[in-house]
């Protein structure tokens, strides 16, 4: 794979408050330069929740109430968020959950296109027990020694999505082959089906 072919690229992860729809507590995005996770330029943003954090959510991220308190409501941060992911292609573990989430934020943006880890690794590692972060991290074992803060916090999961797309990148030859297995159907970036021919 030929990482300097990339279009721009940042890998992204969202934390929410644990409501349905969730309001967002925390992002992370990553730049991807020469292959390679660029945390020097990478965005990282906390946010006030305009309802409470529940309880279950605080346990898995640690961001409670309090820890939100003199944090910016969303509408403080939403213009430079949205400037800061542009255009570029956005990639996520199942990532239309995060894409979900941050189109309802951003009603303007519209990434590139979409690649999703977990979609790229079904189909790259077929017959895995588990395709979940966890599940994924200890098969491919990718070098989280740089990585920040800790396991569900935005920034550790960004970096652990990035080394994660960057590992199974290795087995594509082209962008084009990670986009046809890394896109889901329906969002932006996948490939437009193929027609049967015909005589017109």
């Amino acid at each position: 794979m030929n990482f300097a072919s990339w279009p721009p690229l940042l890998v992204v992860d969202v934390e929410g408050n644990g409501h349905n729809p969730p309001d967002l507590v925390e992002i992370a995005a990553l730049p991807i330069r020469g292959g390679r996770p660029d945390t020097s330029t990478a965005g990282a943003w906390l946010t006030r929740p305009q309802r409470p954090v529940t309880p279950f959510a605080a346990k898995v991220h640690g961001l409670s109430d309090q820890k939100l308190a003199g944090q910016p409501a969303w509408a403080e941060i939403a213009e430079p968020v949205h400037a800061f992911l542009g255009t570029a292609w956005f990639c996520a573990h199942h990532a239309h959950v995060d894409y979900r989430v941050l189109s309802a934020h951003l009603p303007a943006w519209r990434p590139a296109g979409v690649l999703d880890t977990l979609r790229l690794a079904r189909a790259t590692r077929p017959g895995l027990p588990g395709y979940g972060l966890d599940a994924l991290i200890e098969h491919l074992k990718p070098d989280l020694s740089q990585a920040p803060a800790q396991r569900h916090r935005a920034t550790f999961d960004a970096y652990a999505t990035a080394q994660i797309l960057l590992t199974l990148a290795t087995e594509y030859g082209i962008w084009d082959e990670l986009v046809a297995a890394a896109v889901p159907p329906g969002l932006p970036g996948a490939p437009e089906p193929q027609g049967e021919p015909t005589l017109w």
